[in-house]
């Protein structure tokens, strides 16, 4: 089995066993699966939380990614990573000072740990329409869509999965344009942000 094949596999893997705890993500994948495209091809990115990026992305990295990019916040920090036919892996932390004491991600990777997807990212070509028929077969969105209408990315969450009480994952519905294919800190930091206290 070659890296590209055992790649997908593991992608896949993660995404179905997120998608099978994320209300949002099942109407998604089902729907897509009905017309026979499925939810791989339509993936923008997919994200880890964990307490060190590194060690944590080591197991894509064998894999085929490689580092793209590093994204700085006020209390947290990502790293991007990139493999040529699969979805970004953005993988976040706290910063490991002062300035992390006020992140959300130490207690969600102590409530969770960093071996499960906190979101998938799924593009959208129009996220208000999409956002409309989600809306009417249940699903709810944290916030207000982050971006500018006809500007390079739109994003927005879903109302965060509950369990035992805790926050647990989102589905994110990400609207890109112009072949944009990063990353916006403002906008990552909103969509942080969207989610807290639900």
């Amino acid at each position: 089995m070659n890296h590209g094949t055992e790649l997908e596999q593991v992608i896949t893997r993660y995404v179905h066993e997120y998608a099978a705890k994320n209300h949002a993500a099942t109407i998604v994948k089902h729907a897509l699966e009905e017309i026979g495209i499925g939810l791989f091809p339509v993936l923008d990115h997919i994200t880890l939380r964990t307490s060190s990026i590194d060690p944590r992305a080591e197991e894509f990295l064998l894999l085929g990614y490689a580092y793209s990019e590093t994204l700085k916040y006020d209390d947290w920090w990502a790293k991007v990573y990139r493999a040529p036919g699969c979805p970004a892996l953005f993988v976040d932390q706290a910063y490991n000072d002062e300035r992390g004491k006020t992140s959300i991600i130490p207690g969600w990777v102590k409530q969770f740990g960093d071996g499960t997807l906190h979101h998938i990212a799924v593009r959208v070509a129009d996220i208000e329409t999409s956002m409309q028929r989600l809306t009417a077969r249940g699903v709810k969105f944290a916030g207000q869509i982050v971006g500018a209408r006809g500007g390079d990315l739109r994003q927005i969450f879903t109302v965060p999965e509950q369990v035992d009480g805790h926050a647990f994952s989102v589905l994110e519905l990400a609207e890109r344009h112009r072949g944009f294919q990063g990353f916006s800190p403002p906008h990552a930091n909103s969509l942080m942000q969207s989610t807290v206290g639900q």
